[in-house]
């Protein structure tokens, strides 16, 4: 069987000034850095500098950001979530974030003087186990909504925590309303979700400047590797957060020279990509059950925040087949040489996959010229979940499962 093609849209958009960008300025992303380094679960995760491979594709130098290692919870969902919950219990006792240690956060001191509050959210499965996990920590309730099709395994990876948790008949973007919808009618509560939209802002921006954190000692670790600068970026998206605290942070931090930018979806909820096919500069929603095992990536709405740091800044759009990511998780497990291995789940592994297929298939042969791919290219590609479903990793990775559909 044939495989079904990637789809792929260079960014055709009228750029504009981007009114978002200062969201992911270096001086706004320091206090989440600050605020997770007095967790004691807090340390880099590595940088992977995957040296055989890139001279194998044809390529300068291919750096993969494990997050499998992040507080060990194998995702980096926590980053975006622990932060907001932070500024949110500051704001609620009108202190400064750099006033809330972890040992503060978790002592009976802390519980006296703020209570006990609710989080609800709506979650694929990481940002929701993030939510859960910090709640647990800091002795606050959760209230997690999971849509269809999600697995037994990620269910009760977030009700171990002590989350009350549900999989409900909706696709995830309805599952964030009906998050929504409850916050609004329980005391002493707050919607903590990884999305964005009129009038829900604050908190959203608060996560993507959570997520600072991993794109900050990305960018540290590879100036420490190659000394340079990355000259292409790969991120995923599924609303657009990650894509966008990647995008905007690494724009701030390189705005005379910046990457080249490309933006990877799920093909079935390929949002991004529909809406840099229209290039008029409204985002596009996909509706549906959006169906894909790329479980994080699988929302149809962009957040409106985000839309405006990414359609003004990225370069390149593809809308990916399962076995995309698929190809990238058994190319991440099998290292050659010296590389080392990355354990990346079905939502990580994309960008590694697209950039192999890329350099290695003539079909792309217009799009590797487009983006100025070659032998002095230096990647930086971000997985963003080790094996949080390992009934699935191992089916892809042992047994070869969608390798042509």
């Amino acid at each position: 069987m044939s495989k079904t093609p990637m789809k792929w849209e260079m960014n055709r958009m009228t750029r504009t000034e981007s009114k978002n960008l200062e969201i992911m300025k270096p001086e706004n992303v320091a206090p989440a850095r600050q605020f997770h380094k007095t967790f004691p679960q807090y340390d880099e995760t590595p940088l992977a500098s995957l040296d055989n491979l890139a001279e194998r594709l044809g390529l300068g130098g291919l750096y993969v950001k494990d997050e499998s290692y992040r507080f060990g919870l194998k995702a980096f969902k926590v980053l975006g979530g622990s932060y907001a919950m932070g500024k949110f219990i500051a704001e609620k006792m009108g202190k400064d974030i750099s006033q809330l240690s972890y040992d503060y956060l978790t002592s009976s001191q802390f519980r006296d003087e703020f209570g006990q509050a609710t989080f609800f959210t709506a979650t694929d499965g990481n940002h929701g186990m993030g939510i859960a996990w910090a709640a647990n920590k800091l002795g606050q309730k959760a209230v997690i909504h999971m849509p269809k099709g999600t697995t037994q395994e990620r269910y009760e990876r977030i009700a171990r925590e002590g989350a009350q948790v549900t999989v409900e008949d909706l696709n995830y973007d309805d599952c964030v309303r009906l998050a929504a919808k409850e916050s609004e009618g329980t005391d002493f509560s707050v919607l903590i979700q990884d999305t964005s939209w009129e009038g829900y802002e604050k908190i959203p921006t608060w996560i993507m400047q959570g997520y600072g954190t991993l794109v900050d000692e990305a960018i540290e670790q590879l100036k420490s590797i190659a000394e340079a600068r990355p000259t292409h970026v790969i991120i995923q998206a599924g609303v657009g957060c990650l894509a966008s605290a990647v995008v905007g942070l690494i724009t701030n931090l390189f705005p005379d020279n910046p990457p080249t930018f490309i933006i990877a979806e799920a093909e079935n909820a390929a949002c991004f990509y529909k809406s840099a096919l229209e290039a008029d500069g409204e985002y596009r929603i996909c509706t549906g059950d959006l169906s894909t095992i790329m479980a994080g990536l699988s929302c149809g709405e962009p957040m409106t925040i985000g839309w405006d740091i990414i359609k003004n800044c990225a370069d390149a759009f593809l809308a990916c087949p399962n076995w995309v990511t698929a190809k990238g998780m058994r190319i991440l497990s099998s290292p050659k040489g010296e590389d080392a291995r990355v354990v990346s789940g079905e939502s990580g592994a994309v960008g590694v996959g697209a950039i192999a297929e890329i350099m290695q298939n003539d079909d792309y042969a217009d799009l590797r010229k487009s983006l100025g791919l070659g032998k002095d290219s230096r990647v930086l590609a971000f997985s963003t979940e080790g094996d949080t479903d390992p009934e699935m990793y191992d089916k892809i990775v042992w047994e070869g499962a969608y390798q042509s559909f």
